[in-house]
């Protein structure tokens, strides 16, 4: 599911975040001691504020599928046959990382303003389903 900025949604799972808390005013480099949990339940709803792409890291087996199907589309056509063959067969094997890799390869966070006031910011967008 794409999200869209204006859209509204609703926290799809319960989620609990930890960590180190800073008092508003204190520069971040200047922590306390503090430490705190906030939990928030799902179905929890608020407005998408920003939405960031990001492009997953291509794997080696998808590099080398991009390579080969770039010398099979140059080249393919003046190969001896049996090197065009082979050349297909390579190609056809690393298809399915390929789809897979297309399937998944924006990868979005976002930034949600829940109504109860919190911010949540950069998540995944998985996070949230639509209200």
């Amino acid at each position: 599911m794409t999200l869209n900025v204006g859209q509204r949604v609703r926290l799809a799972a319960d989620l609990r975040l930890a960590g180190s808390v800073t008092p508003a005013g204190e520069l971040p480099e200047e922590t306390g001691a503090f430490a705190a949990s906030v939990a928030l339940a799902a179905g929890i709803e608020g407005t998408v504020e920003r939405v960031d792409e990001h492009h997953r890291q291509q794997s080696h087996e998808v590099r080398e599928y991009l390579r080969l199907k770039s010398l099979l589309g140059d080249f393919g056509h003046q190969m001896p046959p049996a090197s065009r063959k082979h050349l297909e067969e390579q190609v056809g094997a690393l298809e399915e990382q390929w789809v897979a890799y297309q399937r998944r390869m924006l990868h979005a966070t976002v930034r949600v303003r829940l109504d109860n006031g919190f911010v949540l910011d950069d998540v995944p967008e998985e996070a949230f389903a639509s209200a």
